[in-house]
């Protein structure tokens, strides 16, 4: 018989290994195999099936726990680093988030992402409103910059070649990072 725990269980291992099967496939939907990932999460896969009936639903999970490590990484870095260098480490952290949710848009019918990304983006929003009001109280930020204005420069991870993702990703977030020093 299987328990709430051990069916707990079972959902969190189908999640990251659809996780780690498309950060395999660098990020590529379509190459997930959903056979694949029930193997890798040694479950069967009418186990898979039962938790997520399609890969939509799937997916959907995968983006939400993203959403829910990188949000849940805001006091760990800010209680081990500056805030400066705890923001830095958060948008290196945000550009595998990047890479993820732009898979799950890819495969998830629009009504669908337009009702998880609506319920959830505000989660993100406050994250980094608060790591860039602790850089500004500490004078390593700048004032005056909010998360909506680090938003709209992070939109342009979204312009990336996915073939050049890798060399340009990080890359572009230092240079984000560098524009919101405090000068």
């Amino acid at each position: 018989m299987v328990t709430r725990s051990d069916a707990g269980a079972n959902r969190d291992r189908i999640v990251e290994a659809a996780r780690a099967e498309l950060s395999e496939s660098n990020g590529a939907v379509s190459e997930l195999k959903l056979h694949r990932v029930a193997k890798a999460a040694g479950v069967g896969q009418g186990t898979l099936y039962r938790h997520f009936p399609t890969r939509e639903h799937l997916l959907a999970e995968v983006y939400r726990a993203e959403l829910d490590q990188l949000v849940g990484t805001v006091t760990p870095l800010l209680a081990e680093h500056t805030p400066l260098c705890a923001l830095s480490q958060w948008l290196d952290r945000l550009v595998d988030y990047a890479r993820v949710k732009r898979g799950v848009m890819a495969a998830i019918e629009v009504p669908a992402w337009q009702e998880i990304y609506s319920s959830q983006h505000h989660r993100l929003d406050e994250a980094l409103g608060t790591l860039l009001e602790r850089g500004q109280a500490a004078g390593e930020i700048r004032a005056g910059v909010d998360a909506a204005d680090v938003i709209l420069l992070l939109g342009a991870l979204s312009r990336i070649p996915g073939a050049e993702w890798h060399e340009r990703a990080h890359r572009l977030v230092a240079v984000i990072v560098d524009g919101l020093k405090n000068p």
